[in-house]
């Protein structure tokens, strides 16, 4: 499925777990990638295991200001951009207290999704320049209540945007009292699906935008993932891992799954407009990545709209202080 010329590719969450084995993949292939670390020790460990092209930079997603200057460095020097995919993703599971971005806002809406949307908004200018550009955002069926993960617990569920419409300082975006890290995520994975099917409304259907889920995916160090875990339950989340990896079979590999990113960066059979892939279990320890449909929620495009302009204007404030 991989097209063999050279693309300029942009990579979040790169240095590890699915980003890092598609960042492999990518980089074997002879692409050009741009991979964005927190800091230069994760820079020069990442590099020092990647061939080819490979570069740097160094920006914490959760901080605007940070993301908000490197897609200038990058706007600065002018270069198309063949492929923006916007991967990187934290959970801090367990947790009932919410934690806080640079700029005051819950810290897995600020790293998950509004940092990806301010790159897509900045960065949109050199995707044009592109030939043939693409979006991919990894984003979960647990954004999905009907799917078996996202039945697991309190479900996806944005209301009104309550939390967002109040600006920064909201624990949850549908302004529910209280803080869920389980529930967090599946909302912020719900908004990357959104997010997606604004930008095919915004680009008039000129580019695949495409969402997709890697699905279970546990490694046996997922530090990157869940760096932000302080307080959650360290023996419970071993056991869930054993049981789900190694007795029950359905979760999927790091490196599977990164082969898959790659593959959906490079497949030129991907047609303009949005696209939501699953990489389903279809078999003991097997799964296939397919089309599929997202959740009733995350086909709502007036609820895609305004999550996009409430998100636009939060950024604009936290960038403006």
């Amino acid at each position: 499925m991989a097209d063999p010329a050279s693309q300029r590719v942009l990579l979040t969450g790169g240095s590890s777990g699915v980003g890092f084995e598609a960042a492999k993949v990518l980089s074997v292939q002879g692409h050009e990638l741009t991979i964005l670390c927190r800091n230069q020790a994760t820079a020069d460990q990442t590099l020092s295991q990647l061939t080819g092209s490979s570069r740097a930079l160094i920006c914490d997603l959760a901080d605007l200001d940070a993301v908000d200057a490197v897609c200038a460095q990058l706007l600065g020097s002018g270069t198309a951009l063949d492929a923006l995919v916007l991967n990187a993703g934290l959970q801090y599971a367990g947790a009932s207290e919410a934690q806080f971005s640079a700029q005051g806002i819950e810290l897995t809406f600020a790293v998950n999704q509004l940092a990806h949307q301010l790159m897509a908004m900045r960065l949109l200018p050199l995707l044009r320049k592109a030939a043939r550009p693409r979006v991919v955002i990894t984003a979960s069926e647990v954004h999905n209540p009907s799917s078996g993960a996202g039945k697991v617990g309190k479900s996806a569920d944005l209301g009104e945007l309550e939390g967002l419409r109040a600006g920064a300082g909201f624990a949850m975006l549908n302004g529910s009292p209280g803080f869920d890290g389980n529930k967090a995520y599946k909302d912020s994975k719900l908004c990357n699906v959104l997010m997606a099917r604004e930008l095919v409304r915004q680009l008039d259907g000129v580019m695949p935008v495409i969402a997709w889920s890697p699905g279970l995916v546990i490694t046996r160090n997922s530090g990157g993932f869940f760096r932000y875990n302080k307080r959650g339950n360290p023996l419970g989340m071993g056991v869930f891992a054993f049981v789900a990896r190694d007795l029950l079979r359905i979760t999927e590999s790091p490196e599977n799954a990164g082969r898959l990113l790659a593959q959906l960066v490079n497949d030129p059979e991907i047609t303009p407009g949005f696209s939501y892939f699953t990489n389903k279990v279809v078999s003991f320890g097997g799964h296939r990545l397919e089309p599929t449909d997202t959740s009733v929620e995350g086909a709502d495009l007036r609820k895609a709209e305004e999550l996009w302009q409430l998100s636009e204007q939060l950024i604009g404030h936290s960038l403006s202080r």
